[in-house]
């Protein structure tokens, strides 16, 4: 397979792209979001060809279905993107030498970024939306189990680029064979970004054998500390929304942490995750505390690969700790450093906790499930990061730009 002259046109594209202006930019991303509402049927059909092709008990089918309250949801999204400033051309800071030479440092798109996903067509928008209108160049890479939702999605776009004269090469999307994926991973010279967005597996693959630059993102493996000073009725609530809110996602719950001291409190943090159904892998501490108390169908014993997993199901472990400095080290331990949360009333406790624990976002008596970037204010985003060069926790606009300088003078010259 050679995708050469794809990502040619993709290289070509940029210049057209960062030549238009805010105003271009931002009335095209509003004429996709209406398209996106009026055209919900046609992607809702190409979704079910995909769903028809998964089974419904696997946890990726959550997260490929689409729904009209979803493509509604997202065209409001795309419309958000479009009313939030631009980082493009920010100044990020200026100076003046002692020779009256001026070095300004300013906010410039990456160029072409490369996205390569699972079973998320949602992605699809969001990636657009998201480099569009930072005038960067996308390059698509999704899985195959959602390959008839992209290919509806992109169809979509590129029509409403051509409407508005805009060159459709401002995205691709490539075929879903796994050679595709090589050759993105070795298309040094052309993609300027790479950005994995899946399971472990799919983030390792991607480190190992990628030729151009990777911002890790995706993997979610979440703790919530129930802490010895825990409020029952915020963890309750804290709990069974991290877990049950959407399953599938990464920033769901993986593990529970409860301290020694409150396993007399463990029955009822758990009992309504009971009406969802969920699994739980307890030590056998957390084990003693939930028999006779918890479902025994869904009550079973933690082994060594309950800890370290990111279920992306109803399943969750349970850790038991003696003190507070065990709860640290063992979420060190363990953390994707995606998102880890502490319910206490302790503030000494959660100071140290949130300085501590080594993480994109770290909440104290808060559910994990609002790391995302429309939860944050930032419109929508490309992913999590969560690694520590460039950029850290939601991606959105100003992570999808890297800068420059530029020096300004009256003829100086260097000695």
């Amino acid at each position: 397979m050679a995708l050469t002259s794809t990502f040619e046109a993709a290289k070509k594209a940029v210049l057209d792209i960062q030549a238009l202006s805010q105003e271009q930019i931002n009335d095209t991303l509003l004429k996709l979001s209406a398209r996106t509402a009026e055209r919900c049927d046609e992607i809702l059909a190409a979704n079910k060809k995909d769903l028809e092709k998964m089974d419904e008990n696997n946890p990726l089918y959550d997260r490929l279905k689409l729904t009209k309250e979803r493509i509604y949801s997202i065209a409001d999204d795309i419309t958000n993107v479009a009313s939030l400033p631009s980082p493009v051309g920010e100044v990020l800071s200026e100076i003046e030498r002692p020779n009256r030479m001026q070095i300004r440092k300013i906010r410039v798109p990456f160029g072409v970024i490369g996205v390569i996903y699972e079973a998320r067509p949602n992605v699809s928008f969001d990636v657009f939306s998201l480099c569009f209108k930072s005038a960067n160049i996308c390059i698509l890479k999704g899985g195959s189990d959602a390959h008839n939702s992209n290919c509806a999605i992109v169809a979509l776009i590129k029509d409403v680029l051509a409407e508005n004269n805009i060159n459709p090469d401002a995205v691709t999307l490539l075929p879903a064979e796994r050679e595709a994926t090589a050759e993105l991973l070795n298309a040094k010279g052309y993609v300027d970004l790479l950005i994995p967005r899946g399971g472990k597996s799919l983030i390792k693959f991607v480190n190992e054998n990628a030729r151009i630059p990777v911002i890790e993102t995706g993997a979610g493996i979440c703790h919530t500390y129930f802490d010895k000073y825990g409020d029952l009725e915020k963890g309750r609530n804290i709990i069974l929304n991290a877990k049950t809110r959407r399953v599938s996602v990464c920033n769901a719950l993986d593990c529970l942490v409860i301290h020694s001291a409150r396993l007399d409190s463990l029955a009822a943090l758990c009992e309504p995750l009971a009406e969802k159904n969920v699994i739980i892998y307890a030590d056998p501490q957390a084990h003693d505390a939930l028999t006779g108390k918890y479902p025994k169908e869904l009550l079973q014993k933690a082994d060594e690969n309950s800890f370290g997993t990111e279920f992306l199901d109803y399943k969750m472990a349970i850790k038991t700790i003696d003190s507070f400095n065990e709860a640290l080290e063992h979420i060190n331990k363990y953390t994707s450093q995606h998102s880890e949360s502490i319910v206490t009333e302790n503030e000494k406790r959660a100071n140290i906790f949130t300085n501590k624990i080594d993480a994109a976002c770290v909440y104290w008596n808060v559910s994990t499930a609002f790391t995302d970037g429309a939860q944050f204010g930032f419109g929508a985003e490309i992913g999590i990061s969560t690694q520590k060069m460039h950029a850290r926790g939601p991606m959105a606009l100003p992570e999808l730009t890297t800068y420059k300088y530029i020096i300004t003078g009256n003829g100086q010259t260097r000695k």
